[in-house]
């Protein structure tokens, strides 16, 4: 779905979120021109690219199953880089602050965040509802008074004007506010730095402020431009990171440092791995959680497939559905695509033995099926089966891997396969 922002709001984006992942892609200046289109390859092979590697921090939490970004500039690194996360009091992008700012000032006149506007929406839609439902009461007794005194019911068109669904008449609301037309400046405490060099376990003691770039500016800062704020305000919100998200930044990419609060040290990748792994059943041996078909492998084999085919991956749950993908990310468009990932074991004697009840192992049931393929479609968003095959452990045993998955190499072993779904509508297909 395209877009209908205005043109100027529409560049901005464009410009804050031009970058896909959170490590930059750069070449040294040079003084003669490139000579011919595979510059970068040839300025890579010369060992002439620069990595700028944003190295953000993250907190591990097993309660909530999840990575916590505490940092104010690595959650804004993140989410204008590849839409990582949410925002635990935001619906998506960590806006809380900015929301809070407008609440206490009375005006939105810096950003709009999504759930402002889905605010005003909603009380442009109960206002047009109210106005449509006096109309119409008037025009009934209107009628109802003529039919009385004539006895012949007048033409709809002699009625009062009655606001359509079809051309519904939207009452616009107002947009002044009462502050003050000379607003004060606000006057915001110097920056931390970003990191230390072993931040503490407690997530509150993680720096919080943000580092002002000379490149990309967060909506966050540039609302604080043009309202007063108080200076002990404290930021509440962190982004937070799914396990699936976390292992891609860090494994992957290498631009995330995951902190363990019982022992406040990073974890290494291959304890991150354990770490994740374990989780699965937390109070379960190692020999249960490190198998083939452990929830989390199955999943991050999908989230890592599509990732690196340059889709935005984001949770479906809204739409009963595990993932979904977006072409540039929720800022420019809606999801095109519904991912239900459906775990197909190799050897079937593996889902018997298995700890773990992985969904959509059997056929589908016609109701639910049916029942998700019209959610998805009325929302216009195509249904994908992600079928993804678990080794067989007897085949792995033979080829000399009898400890289960003991690396994150091991995501070789996984085969994804998708199938399409499109419901029928004869009404639109007919053509």
């Amino acid at each position: 779905m395209t877009s209908s922002k205005p043109r100027g709001k529409r560049q901005k984006e464009l410009s804050v979120y031009q970058h896909l992942l959170p490590i930059l892609i750069s070449n040294p200046p040079s003084s003669s021109p490139p000579s011919h289109k595979w510059h970068v390859f040839a300025s890579h092979k010369s060992n002439r690219t620069i990595l700028s590697n944003p190295e953000c921090v993250g907190v591990l939490d097993t309660a909530s199953r999840s990575v916590w970004i505490i940092n104010a500039h690595d959650t804004m690194i993140l989410w204008q880089r590849g839409f990582f996360g949410k925002g635990t009091l935001s619906r998506s992008e960590p806006s809380w602050l900015t929301r809070h700012i407008n609440q206490l000032n009375g005006s939105t006149q810096g950003v709009v965040t999504a759930e402002e506007l889905t605010a005003k929406r909603r009380q442009q839609r109960m206002k047009f509802k109210a106005e449509r439902a006096d109309a119409m009461a008037a025009a009934r007794a209107e009628a109802e008074a003529i039919f009385a005194a004539t006895g012949v019911l007048p033409p709809i068109t002699d009625l009062g004007f009655i606001p359509s669904v079809n051309k519904p008449h939207r009452p616009q609301l107002s947009t002044t506010s009462n502050t003050p037309s000379d607003p004060v400046k606000p006057s915001l405490p110097k920056s931390p730095p970003l990191h230390s060099d072993v931040p503490s376990a407690n997530p509150a003691a993680v720096p919080e402020e943000v580092k002002v770039s000379t490149g990309t500016r967060s909506t966050e800062q540039e609302v604080v431009q043009d309202i007063t704020i108080d200076s002990d305000l404290e930021r509440m919100e962190h982004l937070q990171l799914t396990y699936q998200e976390a292992f891609f930044l860090a494994w992957s990419l290498g631009c995330l440092r995951i902190l363990d609060p019982m022992t406040n040290t990073y974890l290494s990748i291959q304890n991150l791995y354990y770490s994740l792994l374990d989780s699965s059943l937390p109070f379960a041996s190692q020999d249960q959680t490190r198998r083939w078909d452990n929830p989390f492998l199955v999943y991050y084999a999908v989230y890592h497939h599509y990732r690196s085919l340059g889709w935005v991956v984001k949770g479906g749950i809204k739409f009963c559905v595990d993932y979904l993908l977006y072409k540039k990310g929720p800022v420019f468009h809606h999801a095109e695509f519904a991912l239900v990932v459906c775990p197909t074991y190799e050897d079937e004697e593996d889902s018997r033995t298995s700890p773990f009840e992985l969904p959509n192992t059997q056929p589908f049931d016609w109701s639910w099926f049916s029942t998700i393929n019209r959610v998805n479609s009325q929302v216009k968003k195509t249904l994908v089966l992600v079928y993804v095959t678990i080794p067989s452990i007897k085949r792995m045993r033979a080829n000399n891997t009898p400890d289960g998955p003991s690396s994150p190499e091991c995501l070789l072993q996984y085969s994804v396969r998708e199938v399409i779904v499109r419901r029928f509508m004869p009404a639109r297909m007919r053509d």
